[in-house]
């Protein structure tokens, strides 16, 4: 195997590193799962408590430890903020890239592995959940090693034509282990329910031929549970199996039910894949079909990809939750897909078809249109106030943003990328095509991550958060009516209750409250509360902001 330069790999992260960090605290968290982690972490460091995850103060046992143990040591580094929130995302960017660019060059050669790295970078959700507080890019990263080093395995105990193979089998399963224990740390145990799929489903096309040896399947095992054990173990020693056992319980939950909004339609993720990994997923497509294999590893790799893409896409669209972080795991086999066109093609090993040329235009004008109709009737929205029939979303209209038209910009980049991405596919120069494709998508995301979503969030959560913000040290309760928001908690700075009654929204009301109390609510549900004895202290951007005060006695 070619072991990439490290001058390479330093350049590859600081080039990363320039793409993912900046403006990662520009705009404020996103509900629900970017606060709500955040704040999970935040009350981890207020508690002193890394081994429990709370939510308000209370047991949350939706997710296991991992990713909140990397939110709460980047709060501590740069305090509690959106810049630490989301640094944790930033490096996992850094390390995906750098990790598909020498997995790539060890398959095949530099070239491949920049193609790679490139996709991955250059597609618009893989690129954007690197600016992101959630969890799914570091649990992504950690299942796809899992199954890279099980691969290695595989061809290292059955003799595979793949140079640089030079460890024994017996470690390439302990690297799998490893990984595979840090993935179900990081979300839990549906890692090794793909990854077993995944084998399953390999097993079945290779004729069920056993392709390991068990004694090493039962080393990989023994090496994921001790490294889950870390949490699990420790947890239900410490504090009993309660808060283990709701965790298992949620995780069934969540694979036979849904939860509201979350049904989506059947082909959900199709789409969703389609158009959050653009471009890389409309060049994919021709590498899903049989071709011309230099050698056994070469069709081999392909076929693990392929079958990963398979079982998450199938897996997820059966379960009856669909979210868009779900299939996410998809993006590393897409990329590679995508990265194995360009190479095989200017390699001459494939054929160009021109119908994906075509597909990429259409879809990446679509992508354009939508930019560019964002500042179009951005600059006019208060024009459409009158044909909007929700009242909340009229208020929302009305917010006092302001959009020079420079905005526009992004979709005219997106616009100059198809085109020149499009000359040098017909003048198959692919290389060069990849190039423009994924680096112009990648400056087109950059670009609207700084003067585009600010602007946007202004007009849905902003007027709320500064509210909350405007709380922060002082003595009081703080709660939404008529919605939920984890917001309320992570921007006020909230404190541990020491009155229980506060968990109760009736008490908060109308009960005899101890402390000021703040409300914040809809317009268009406000009137549902007005029989209780709350001042409006003012309306913004569709939210009403109300006060109740200690009842005096």
């Amino acid at each position: 195997m070619r072991t990439p330069k490290l001058s390479t790999i330093l350049l590859l992260a600081v080039i990363a590193a320039l793409f993912f960090i900046p403006f990662l605290g520009r705009v404020h968290l996103f509900d629900w799962d970017e606060i709500n982690f955040a704040e999970c972490s935040r009350e981890m460091l207020k508690l002193d408590d890394y081994t429990r995850i709370y939510v308000n103060f209370k047991p949350f046992w939706e997710k296991p430890p991992m990713f909140f143990w990397m939110q709460s040591l980047s709060m501590k580094i740069f305090g509690v903020n959106e810049f630490a929130a989301r640094f944790p995302n930033a490096v996992c960017g850094i390390v995906t890239l750098i990790v598909l660019f020498v997995c790539g060059t060890r398959l095949y050669d530099r070239k491949f592995g920049i193609l790679w790295a490139l996709a991955f970078g250059g597609s618009l959700f893989p690129n954007m959940y690197f600016k992101s507080g959630i969890i799914d890019p570091w649990f992504n990263l950690f299942t796809f090693l899992a199954l890279y080093y099980f691969i290695l395995y595989h061809w290292k105990r059955n003799g595979f034509d793949k140079e640089g193979l030079d460890k024994k089998p017996v470690v390439y399963a302990v690297w799998s282990g490893i990984f595979m224990g840090l993935a179900i740390l990081t979300k839990g145990q549906v890692a090794l329910m793909v990854f077993l799929m995944v084998l399953g489903v390999y097993f079945i096309y290779n004729r069920f031929r056993i392709y390991f040896n068990w004694w090493h399947a039962l080393l990989f095992l023994i090496v994921t549970a001790l490294v889950t054990l870390t949490w699990y173990g420790y947890e239900t020693a410490k504090n009993g199996p309660w808060f283990i056992t709701e965790f298992l319980k949620y995780q069934y939950r969540l694979f036979t039910t849904h939860d509201a909004g979350q049904a989506g339609f059947f082909g959900y993720h199709y789409i969703v894949l389609l158009i959050g990994c653009f471009p890389a997923s409309l060049f994919a497509i021709p590498a899903f079909f049989k071709g011309r294999y230099t050698s056994k590893y070469d069709k081999d790799f392909k076929i693990w990809m392929i079958l990963l893409f398979w079982v998450v896409t199938v897996l997820f669209t059966i379960v009856q939750s669909r979210i868009i972080h779900y299939s996410s795991l998809a993006w590393f086999p897409v990329t590679f897909l995508a990265a194995y066109s360009f190479y095989k093609w200017d390699r001459k090993e494939m054929d160009y078809k021109k119908y994906v040329g075509v597909l990429t235009t259409i879809l990446g004008a679509i992508i354009a249109i939508v930019l560019l109709a964002v500042t179009l009737i951005a600059l006019n929205i208060k024009r459409l106030i009158p044909y909007v029939h929700d009242t909340f979303a009229q208020a929302n209209m009305a917010a006092d943003v302001h959009w020079s038209g420079l905005e526009g910009s992004v979709g005219i980049l997106m616009v100059v990328t198809i085109i020149i991405g499009l000359i040098q596919l017909r003048k198959h120069a692919f290389i060069k095509a990849a190039t423009a494709y994924f680096v112009g998508t990648g400056l087109v995301i950059f670009m609207a991550a700084a003067i585009i979503v600010p602007k946007v969030e202004k007009y849905s959560q902003a007027a709320a958060i500064e509210f909350f913000e405007q709380r922060q040290g002082e003595d009081c309760y703080v709660t939404c009516l008529g919605y939920w928001s984890y917001a309320p908690f992570f921007y006020t700075h909230k404190e541990k209750p020491t009155n229980p009654n506060s968990y109760e929204e009736s008490w908060l009301l109308s009960g005899d409250i101890d402390k000021p109390t703040y409300f914040v609510t809809k317009v268009d549900r406000v009137d549902d509360y007005k029989q209780y004895s709350l001042k409006e202290l003012y309306r913004k951007n569709g939210f009403v902001f109300l006060k109740r005060e200690i009842p005096v006695k």
